[in-house]
Order: structure tokens, then sequence, then C-alpha cells
């Protein structure tokens, strides 16, 4: 997978590498700690009339990588498979209210990001 989580003092940063940054037009999110209101890890199915803006969507092929807007909320989805995602629930971002990515150990990542948060 093209993903990392990363950690400074103000933020949790996602890192899009390869062709995963490519597909979603972005090579890094930055969250800051004090917008994220909400971290828990479930499977996700993007509804049918998400618009992609900028981004790719292959969704016979279960492919979402980059912003999509739905309900007049912006979403920023990068994930390629039908596995349980990390889903982040954001409150005065600059731009998006959720950012819901595919990452090897999701549950873990998901406890690294709160433990950050608590240690503020």
């Amino acid at each position: 997978m093209g993903r990392e989580v990363l950690f400074d003092n103000e933020s949790v940063i996602l890192k899009l590498n390869g062709v995963t940054g490519f597909f979603a037009l972005k090579l890094k999110l930055q969250i800051p700690y004090n917008t994220i209101k909400n971290i828990y890890v479930d499977y996700f199915e993007a509804p049918q009339w998400m618009l992609r803006m900028p981004g790719t969507s292959i969704s016979a092929l279960n492919i979402f990588e980059g912003s999509f807007k739905y309900a007049d909320e912006w979403y920023f989805l990068s994930y390629e498979n039908r596995v349980p995602l990390v889903m982040i629930e954001l409150e005065g971002h600059e731009k998006y209210k959720y950012v819901y990515f595919e990452i090897n150990d999701p549950t873990k990542v998901a406890s690294d990001i709160r433990k950050h948060i608590r240690d503020l």
C-alpha cells in the first residue's frame, strides 16, 4: 500500500506514495490534531453519487483516491480494497469533514493517533 501516517507536534500527516499519490492528485494531507473529532475503524461503502473533485474513482474495482463531495460535505478517500479503514471525522478543518484511508493494521494506527492527541 502506498500510504503512511506520520506525526508532528501539531498534526497527523497522511503521506501518499507512488501511484496512490498520483491517483489521489495529492501527495500528503495534513490533519491538525485540534480538528479531529472522532477516530474509528470500520468498513465504508462510498455512496454512488459522490462527486470526484479531484481524484480517481473506479467503483467497480473499489478504488477511491482523492477528494469527493457528498451531501454538501467533503471527504478525502484513499483505499482500494473492501477492508476496515481508518475513519477520521473532522470539525473545523479547512476543507474536509471526513478522511477515510486504508492502511496495514488500521486499529493500531487509530490507537496511535488517539495516543498523540492525548499526549498533547
